[in-house]
């Protein structure tokens, strides 16, 4: 067989695999297609009549159906079709608390467009009217209500109408006299089970009491009651019993004295203790580290159950960054034995890269490549290295951590190179840190050595000598304490940030210096209600309105040395930007330069108070909020010469489900002019 033949059967065994990969679709373009959609419109139209009409319409329907792509006639009829008109009108007669209520949740809202709708049956409907506002009414705490409703015939139009319009039904006139608001005259909260006697569970009992009793006085209505019973199921479950229940529940009304009188009767079953960790999925990663972080959370064998520590546990794996999914739960045991804690995960790439494209009104452009090596081979270490490119500053860095010991420690070392551009000043520092760290939902504790190297140049301000050049070595402590009731979307608490740097300066002259910064952050709810402490992340709540919240945020820094020693700049402070003063450019705050720029102080200075107030409507808050602010900030040499620079402003708020988005106008009082200030998340 010479190289022809060879050729020609590898084009025909090439033509055979095509047709064969071919043939179902020539089959089933061949066979004529019957939705089931177009038999049963073509027997309905036989069975009815056999004219040409009803035949047309039987083979557009079927043709329609045929092709899904190709919208079919009825579908086109209704988009066509304009909007049905009311049928008939609803004038509601009630008071202003309560109108906006009742028409919108009344049945009779229904049945308005309703285009087959006639005299009899609008009766008919008419006449469960009145239950229907009773049952409404109720759920407000209106219980003796007096109701009327009406019909008032439509007047028949002398004008002729096309026969697909039907005739307006009239005006229903519904007259509603609410009577006297139901109050609460007593509130009970009994319990059965393990926690009614157990002595550990008197604070918890308490927390029940006082979460789950509607307080005397006040109006009775059906979301507070439900509320109520939603807040004592969620106390009791929190802690020691994850399979407590409602027993029974009443609300007592006495329409003819407008009283009500409830109670709640909790199940608690038996108390749960926390057993053994059972990993499921695992298998790139050491299990090891997963059971210490879930021990770390205080799962400890034969301590008592809690939420919030289960919780906490899976927010610990999730931050590893080794899984895609954690989710972490208990098995209870119907024998009463400890419960094992399961841990079910789904691995992720051992190694991610990571490009993205922003913007920032501090920064301008941003462009980023991020690589990330969860299992660094040799020594099992997590390698995160980052390159940033932005319009004035430029950075390459490189951060290496082990996995946590027994006691929540990691090692960390990091290095980092860094090019700033303010305004004829260039500054370009290197960074190297080794220490080690612990880290939780509360507290972060970290203790290391670190060698800083600034070199700063302007051409400008000394011509003769652009290029200054300063190194140190210092050790740091930081710590900080964060107690907000709820991440990322506190209504109250505070955090509080301390560090704390002894070093000298390197080179030529050595100087010792010492080098301090403290940060906090307050939240006042201004309606007075204070939740738990909690690392949960979870949504605001939009039940209920409220007059909102203000924030507090205090920052300062110094740093303590000789007039003259050669201190890095990176050492020192400057401020201003999105997250420090609006109304201000990034590091905008310093030390006034002859050029008209600014270089970095030894002391700092800055403070903001907001009223962040949430948007209500109809009652109900919305995922929107406005924040109205006052931030100052000051830098200099001395403490005696900080001079506020201040900037005023507005903004709204969006709590997104990633963390609160937020957009602020700011008016710089110094430079007198406008700002706009974009911030994502929230971090302390």
């Amino acid at each position: 067989m010479n190289a022809a033949d060879i050729h020609r059967v590898r084009g025909t065994r090439w033509l055979l695999l095509a047709l064969i990969c071919l043939f179902p679709v020539l089959v089933s373009a061949q066979t004529p297609a019957t939705p089931q959609g177009a038999g049963a419109a073509a027997t309905e139209a036989a069975s009815e009549a056999a004219s040409e009409s009803a035949s047309d319409e039987s083979a557009s329907t079927a043709t329609d159906s045929a092709n899904p792509a190709r919208p079919t006639r009825a579908a086109r009829t209704a988009a066509n079709r304009p909007p049905p008109e009311p049928r008939f009108a609803i004038d509601l007669k009630a008071p202003e608390n309560l109108r906006e209520f009742l028409l919108r949740h009344l049945e009779l809202q229904r049945f308005r467009t309703l285009r087959d709708l006639d005299a009899p049956e609008l009766n008919r409907l008419l006449t469960q009217a009145p239950d229907n506002l009773r049952d409404l009414l109720g759920t407000q705490g209106y219980f003796s209500p007096e109701i009327a409703v009406d019909l008032a015939p439509a007047v028949p139009d002398s004008t002729s109408a096309p026969e697909s319009q039907r005739p307006f039904l009239g005006t229903v006139t519904l007259r509603v006299e609410p009577g006297t608001l139901t109050r609460v005259a007593s509130s009970q909260v009994y319990f059965r089970g393990d926690i009614a006697a157990a002595p550990e569970a008197a604070l918890q009992r308490a927390d029940i009491e006082r979460s789950a009793m509607l307080n005397e006085g006040s109006a009775f209505t059906q979301s507070a009651w439900d509320r109520a019973k939603s807040q004592a199921v969620r106390a009791l479950t929190a802690q020691r019993y994850p399979s407590g229940r409602i027993y029974n529940s009443l609300a007592d009304i006495d329409p003819i004295n407008n009283r009500a009188r409830v109670y709640i009767e909790l199940d608690s079953g038996a108390p749960v203790q926390v057993g053994a960790v059972r990993i499921n999925g695992i298998e790139r990663y050491d299990p090891a580290v997963v059971e210490r972080l879930v021990r770390l959370a205080g799962l400890t064998p034969g301590s008592d159950y809690e939420l919030d520590k289960l919780q906490a546990a899976q927010q610990r794996i999730a931050d590893t960054g080794y899984f895609d999914s954690v989710f972490v739960t208990i098995e209870t045991q119907g024998d009463g034995s400890p419960a094992p804690v399961v841990v079910q995960v789904r691995e992720g790439q051992q190694q991610k890269l990571v490009f993205g494209i922003g913007v920032s009104t501090d920064s301008g452009a941003r462009l980023l490549l991020e690589h990330t090596h969860l299992r660094v081979p040799g020594i099992g270490w997590r390698a995160l290295s980052e390159v940033k490119l932005e319009r004035d500053d430029s950075l390459l860095s490189t951060r290496w951590s082990s996995p946590v010991d027994a006691r929540g420690w990691r090692w960390i070392v990091s290095a980092q190179a860094q090019r700033q551009i303010d305004g004829f000043d260039t500054t370009t520092s290197q960074r190297m840190r080794l220490g080690q760290s612990q880290e939780s939902a509360e507290r972060d504790r970290s203790f290391f050595l670190q060698y800083d190297r600034a070199r700063v140049k302007n051409s400008v301000l000394d011509p003769l000598n652009r290029v200054s050049i300063a190194s140190s070595l210092s050790a740091n402590y930081g710590w900080t304490r964060r107690r907000f009731d709820n991440t990322p979307f506190p209504n109250s608490g505070y955090g509080l940030g301390l560090e704390l740097g002894v070093g000298t300066t390197l080179g030529q002259e050595r100087a010792p210096f010492v080098r301090s910064m403290a940060r906090w952050l307050g939240y006042w709810p201004l309606d007075g209600e204070r939740g738990s402490p909690s690392a949960t992340v979870a949504m605001p709540d939009t039940t209920t309105s409220s007059p909102g919240r203000l924030a507090l945020r205090l920052q300062g820094g110094a740093v303590w040395a000789k007039k003259d020693a050669p201190i890095p700049d990176t050492q020192l402070f400057v401020t201003g930007g999105d997250t420090t003063v609006r109304g201000y450019g990034l590091r905008d705050i310093g030390i006034a330069q002859t050029d008209g720029g600014v270089s970095p102080g030894r002391y700092l200075a800055v403070g903001s108070f907001e009223w962040q107030r949430p948007v209500v409507r109809n009652g109900v808050r919305t995922p929107w909020e406005t924040v109205v602010f006052v931030d100052a900030g000051a830098v200099a040499n001395q403490p005696g010469d900080l001079r506020a620079r201040v900037g005023v402003g507005a903004g709204v708020r969006y709590n997104s489900p990633v963390g609160p988005l937020q957009a602020d106008l700011a008016y710089g009082v110094t430079p007198k002019s406008l700002r706009l200030h974009l911030t994502v998340g929230f971090t302390f």
